[in-house]
């Protein structure tokens, strides 16, 4: 693909992306009305997989040796120990420092990238991701009014997340570059999901909370939701992103992740105040900074 064609693709790709990452958050948040966070987690996982399960079957026959291993640990690192991790952390999170945290995985990715991936980052792209970080806390304070609440253990569940997606995407990028992007999709959730689905039937009472709990069958919709755009679509979109473009570059969709969140916060009536404004275009600026060639 010629280098223009393949910068407009991952922009649309990374566009796409956000859009759809950046309502996952509300998705979480209403599936936890009825369910335990480790439900939402498992359901999470094991819709999932089942709506990928007709691309994955075909495709097993593309594996080599050891390349089971690898689609189980990104499955692993990517998808199974963060649906988990964000649940859990919604419980007790204000939604202004989860979206800081949440743009930790730019960094993440870089400095894994660094230590164990011989990765090696030029100063825009430190410069870059600096000014993108401001621009999130930015966003998230105007958000809140200037008040951040809420700080507890349990923000380090979004901190560790984080560091798995960082480690996830260089391990699909550096150990798993020969497959295609559905096949590395499609069958590292197939590897998973018979996991989250064990622990989703025999060690919690979905069953029970699906058919007694007032409200839980729309929350049951909404976790189907979240499964099907934020983990199954969004999951082929990313590695398709991660093809054509740098760990470093696929990671930046956390940060235009909260301009989607401010967005839908303005459909539900919020204002647009300068510090929105100035978060946003630092954001922008600092994706753009921390790609440039």
């Amino acid at each position: 693909m010629p280098d223009n064609k393949k910068n407009v693709s991952a922009l649309f790709l990374l566009l796409v992306l956000s859009l759809i990452w950046g309502t996952s958050f509300i998705l979480i948040k209403q599936g936890l009305k009825a369910f335990s966070p480790d439900i939402v987690g498992a359901l999470r996982v094991t819709a999932a997989s089942i709506f990928l399960l007709p691309l994955a079957l075909p495709r097993l026959k593309e594996l080599k040796q050891g390349d089971s291993f690898k689609l189980f640990v990104s499955g692993l690192m990517g998808i199974f120990f963060p649906a988990f991790l964000f649940a859990f952390a919604q419980t007790k999170l204000n939604s202004s420092l989860a979206g800081i945290l949440n743009t930790l995985s730019p960094l993440w990715t870089m400095i894994l990238g660094a230590l164990f991936f011989t990765q090696r980052f030029r100063g825009y792209a430190i410069l870059g991701i600096i000014l993108s970080f401001f621009g999130a806390v930015m966003l998230a304070l105007s958000r809140s009014r200037g008040e951040i609440t809420g700080f507890n253990a349990y923000a380090l569940l979004i901190v560790v997340a984080c560091a798995l997606y960082g480690a996830n995407l260089n391990w699909v990028k550096f150990k798993i570059h020969d497959l295609g992007s559905i096949t590395i999709t499609s069958i590292s959730i197939l590897f998973i999901g018979p996991f989250a689905a064990a622990y989703l039937f025999f060690f919690t009472d979905f069953v029970h909370t699906l058919t007694h709990e007032p409200g839980a069958w729309k929350a049951f919709g909404f976790v189907v939701l979240l499964a099907l755009m934020s983990t199954a679509v969004a999951g082929l979109l990313f590695n398709k992103l991660l093809r054509i473009s740098s760990p470093l570059y696929a990671s930046s969709v956390t940060y235009i992740m909260p301009i989607v969140a401010v967005m839908w916060g303005v459909i539900d009536g919020e204002k647009l105040l300068t510090g929105h404004f100035i978060g946003m275009a630092a954001i922008l600026g600092g994706v753009a900074l921390a790609n440039k060639k």
